[in-house]
């Protein structure tokens, strides 16, 4: 029997990693797909939706300061030959977002060139490119908050992984929310300065019991 690669929950720490799963066969996310009562209730699907949308919102406002920070020179500057402008990063971002979310999760046709993402040096401004991206997430979030259970738990094929909708929410939101760190550091590099994302937040403060 053949092996198939599937991107596989591993454990509950949010880090995922690399199985072989005979073909055919059950993924973790296939086979758990009742919870505590039979079913996955109305309002947990919502809390999922409300909380994965508001990190998806809250890495888009991040992005959209930093590049605002940015001259356009900036923008296409990269730390070194090995690492990506800020301007590959809002390519690949987009890129990333259309293939999940709006093309896997929204059943639409997958027309994603992800080499162009990374070898581009230029030719778009921050306007241009910020304009690409939330187009993206907009129509990405749209999807996202159709969804219902049998959209959350369906299993899907998506750049050679094999997820559930739950999945693809789950990757679309901390994959933005990482490369929206790297554009974040390289913008406090390139300005030496505190952009405040936390501002007015006492981050200092305990937990309430």
């Amino acid at each position: 029997m053949a092996d198939v690669n599937i991107l596989h929950p591993g454990s509950f720490s949010g880090r995922a990693e690399n199985k072989l799963v005979p073909a055919g066969g059950m993924s973790y996310l296939q086979s758990a797909t009742t919870f505590p009562g039979g079913v996955m209730s109305a309002d947990l699907v919502k809390e999922f939706i409300t909380q994965s949308t508001q990190r998806i919102d809250e890495s888009t406002a991040r992005i959209t300061q930093c590049i605002h920070e940015l001259t356009e020179d900036e923008i296409w500057k990269r730390p070194n030959a090995s690492s990506n402008s800020a301007g590959n990063i809002l390519l690949h971002l987009a890129g990333n977002i259309g293939q999940y979310a709006v093309s896997s999760l929204g059943d639409k046709a997958d027309t994603r060139e992800r080499p162009l993402e990374f070898s581009a040096t230029g030719g778009m401004t921050g306007t241009e490119l910020l304009g690409r991206l939330t187009a993206t997430v907009t129509e990405a979030l749209s999807i996202i908050r159709r969804q219902d259970e049998n959209g959350l738990l369906k299993v899907r094929s998506v750049q050679g992984f094999t997820l559930s909708g739950m999945g693809i929410i789950i990757h679309v939101t901390e994959h933005y929310s990482y490369h929206a760190g790297q554009i974040a550091f390289w913008t406090k590099i390139l300005k030496n300065k505190d952009l405040g994302f936390y501002t007015g937040v006492d981050l200092n403060a305990n937990n309430e019991q």
